[in-house]
């Protein structure tokens, strides 16, 4: 007689339907076993993305792709509801009837007993009595794999090629390579913003001594807060282990979102999870920190003693970032340290006052010529002086030097500091920009002067706002030999911008100029100045015109204004000439479509572009890190 159990598995992720035949057997089956199935892997980390942040798409074949999400990009993977999964095994079992002591020869009375376990014996409902089941019980001890004693593992015979605990291959590597293998494991920030993050990581904590400590290390080396309970965790974890505090080198608070858990600010200063108060502790038990990087949304919580903190108590302060901060609370904490005594020199060599723009001229005034170690420093839109540009001290090494919008500056005193000044002769980034509009910063004489005193160090050169001739085009070809950015001012012709990729044409047949021609090194060209009435779009499709054309190449992008995109995107002839067009908030691009047949598309990558991939930051990065959160928004997404 069959019987039939059906059970259900709850606590997975699908619901399985588990359904067993109990039968006498003569000999058991062991062959068959139920198999589990497996669990969807989430997407690849290359296409997640943070709050609502602007972010590097890596993967793609297209330079300029970017995400703006405010929700995990992770794959919704499809489950099964039912598995047809096969039936449990049959089995026998034996049993014994022993007859009562006062009547031996007895089959009436007595009991029935199971044989042990290593005779068979696997649950109660297989004991046979007279020709039947007798057993009432509802559940199978066989579907739970549950048997009447432990039955003997034999021992494993240890592999001799095995190494001993802690002396694998992976846990003998040096630190410095362990470290760098467990990096690309970390992921700063959770993919909506507030789900777990770094889990596996947390796995490999437990492996072994040597992996538990470079785990570890890549845990709190960098920080980065994308919302307020992940601070006050992480402050609790260092107030308990102050050990702990002593490796964080970065805290990051770039991907930082407050609405992100509290959608009105009573709710978030009723938690008080991060607040002047608590971002002091912070600082001071991260003795070692080495990067602050700060944004607009946690300007309130930047008082003066964190600022006190920052400039005077942090020896290995390297990197600070103010970026957009300019709410009256950070400008009067900023003001209040300038009465202290301030020391002669700071640590600090990379510097951001990115749009920082209420912030005095007394703060450059102030901060400048203390910054002896300088190479990156930001100054858009800020209300810098001349006298405070031109205190920076000559020891300096700046190579990246950003100076758009800042309109207190004057033409001479600009082309004078970059002509002459001692700190600026290795300059790799350069962004002179202005908004036509509203300021004029060069001149044609001023451009004229300024063109010939550029270094040959220069990588990225933006004169964007500036008044140009086709004079320029000639000063601006020897720098195109090195240069990778572009950006042009305006009232200048396609025809004189095309001059930059082709030689000219000799009228009396001489080709000796033609023959000595060096190839341009321009991978982007920012036309961004031009309106749609100012750029003759005919002239630059046209056949006459080398720009668009294919040996252009390594010319790859090519920015437009954003009043332009609707009307290229429906363009047919872009897409003829092997090009595309993007767009990422205020800005807009067009992009050539890599062929693979010219060998794998150029990534981008650039030691110079401190961590970003595509061209045309707007804002000069302190950290050498993934782009992402308000930094990627500053720096891709929005106009100058």
């Amino acid at each position: 007689m069959d019987r039939t159990t059906v059970s259900r598995v709850v606590g997975r992720p699908n619901h399985q339907r588990i359904t067993s035949k109990l039968k006498h057997s003569p000999t058991p089956s062991l062959s068959d076993k139920m198999e589990q199935p497996g669990n969807a892997t989430p997407s690849d980390k290359s296409t997640r993305s943070s709050f609502s942040s602007v972010r590097e798409i890596d993967s793609s074949d297209l330079a300029q792709n970017f995400t703006s999400s405010k929700v995990s990009s992770y794959s919704k993977s499809t489950e099964e509801a039912v598995d047809d999964l096969p039936s449990p095994p049959e089995m026998a079992t034996q049993t014994q009837f022993i007859p009562p002591i006062t009547q031996p020869q007895s089959r009436l009375h007595g009991c029935w007993f199971p044989a042990v376990a290593a005779e068979g014996f696997q649950g109660w409902k297989q004991i046979g009595v007279r020709g039947r089941q007798a057993s009432k019980s509802y559940g199978d001890l066989q579907a739970l794999n549950i048997v009447w004693s432990t039955p003997v593992i034999p021992p494993k015979k240890k592999d001799p090629e095995r190494p001993a605990p802690g002396q694998s291959v992976v846990e003998r590597l040096p630190a410095e390579i362990l470290g760098q293998i467990i990096d690309h494991l970390v992921l700063d920030v959770p993919p909506n913003g507030v789900s777990a993050r770094n889990v596996d990581l947390m796995s490999l904590l437990l492996t072994s001594r040597a992996l538990h400590s470079a785990t570890l290390n890549a845990l709190y080396k960098n920080i980065t807060i994308p919302h307020s309970r992940i601070f006050r965790k992480f402050l609790s974890h260092i107030t308990l282990n102050k050990e702990l505090g002593t490796i964080v080198r970065r805290l990051d608070f770039s991907h930082f979102n407050p609405t992100t858990l509290f959608s009105t600010a009573s709710e978030r200063a009723t938690t008080r999870n991060l607040t002047p108060e608590t971002l002091m502790q912070c600082l001071e038990l991260t003795p070692f920190l080495r990067e602050f990087l700060a944004q607009e949304y946690v300007e309130d919580e930047i008082s003066a003693s964190v600022l006190r903190k920052l400039f005077f108590g942090l020896e290995r302060l390297k990197g600070v970032d103010f970026c957009g901060c300019s709410s009256a609370t950070f400008r009067t904490a900023f003001q209040s340290i300038l009465l202290s005594d301030w020391p002669e020199s700071l640590s600090i060599s990379r510097l951001s006052l990115h749009k920082c723009i209420t912030l005095p001229s007394s703060v450059f005034e102030t901060l400048l010529p203390r910054l002896g170690n300088l190479t990156h420093l930001d100054l858009a839109g800020t209300r810098v002086t001349n006298e405070a540009l031109q205190s920076i001290p000559h020891n300096a090494k700046i190579t990246h030097l950003n100076l758009s919008k800042c309109r207190l500056l004057t033409a001479d005193v600009v082309v004078d500091f970059l002509a002459n000044h001692p700190a600026v002769k290795g300059l790799v980034f350069l962004s002179l920009g202005v908004d036509a509009r509203s300021h004029e910063l060069f001149s044609e004489d001023d451009l004229s002067r300024l063109i010939p005193t550029l270094p040959q160090s220069l990588r990225s050169l933006s004169l964007k706002g500036s008044k140009m001739i086709d004079y320029h085009i000639d000063l601006l070809r020897p720098l195109t030999k090195h240069l990778e950015e572009l950006a042009l001012g305006r009232r200048l012709k396609v025809a004189d911008i095309d001059r930059l990729f082709v030689p000219d044409e000799s009228n009396d047949g001489n080709i000796d100029q033609q023959l000595e021609w060096i190839p341009h090194a321009l991978k982007y060209l920012d036309l961004s100045d031009y309106t749609v009435a100012e750029l003759d779009l005919i002239t630059l499709f046209g056949r006459n015109t080398s720009i668009m054309k294919k040996y252009s190449s390594p010319l790859e992008v090519i920015e437009v204004t954003d009043d332009m995109y609707p009307r290229l995107a429906k363009s047919p002839v872009v897409k003829q000439l092997g090009w595309t067009v993007m767009e990422n908030g205020s800005r807009a691009w067009l992009v050539r479509v890599h062929d693979p047949e010219d060998g794998p598309r150029d990534s981008g990558l650039r030691s110079w572009k401190v961590g970003a991939a595509f061209w045309g930051m707007r804002k000069i990065p302190v950290a050498c890190a993934e782009v992402g959160g308000m930094y990627g928004s500053y720096m891709f997404k929005r106009k100058l």
